[in-house]
């Protein structure tokens, strides 16, 4: 059982400000919710307001879910945040091909980038899985 910390509470208050757009829910892995606040601005804000109070229990449910190692969440969730459209997230990952494609296409036309905010705790979870987990030792 994983009991190490993949993600920051920290992180995860600040993305609660933009909250009613879904940013905190992604980041914690639930892409589903995450979606339908971003449609209804947070269930109308009550649901973001109410998620002020959960985010400790997100934060716990993500360290456990997912796999710590070599390649940090925070550090990647952050460049896909900022940089996603140049694909610095994937070269981060070593996803070099796909890296390259998001560079010369804007994030393959923003559609790569809504693609990874859906899955990018699976992707740093698998890379983090194939080198090896929280040592950075390729098995």
């Amino acid at each position: 059982m994983n009991t190490l910390n993949t993600h920051s509470k920290l992180i995860g208050y600040i993305l609660w400000i933009f909250g009613f757009m879904g940013a905190h829910r992604f980041y914690y892995g639930r892409p589903i919710s995450a979606t339908i606040y971003f449609f209804t601005l947070g269930l109308f804000f009550i649901g973001w307001i109410i998620d002020l109070f959960l985010i400790p229990s997100m934060d716990r449910s993500a360290d456990l879910r997912f796999t710590p190692g070599a390649r940090d969440y925070n550090i990647a969730w952050v460049l896909l945040t900022f940089v996603g459209v140049f694909g610095v997230h994937r070269f981060y990952l070593g996803k070099w091909l796909t890296g390259l494609i998001y560079l010369l296409t804007g994030g393959l036309f923003l559609v790569g980038i809504i693609y990874d905010y859906w899955t990018l705790n699976a992707q740093v979870s698998e890379v983090n899985s194939r080198l090896g987990g929280v040592n950075g030792v390729v098995s």
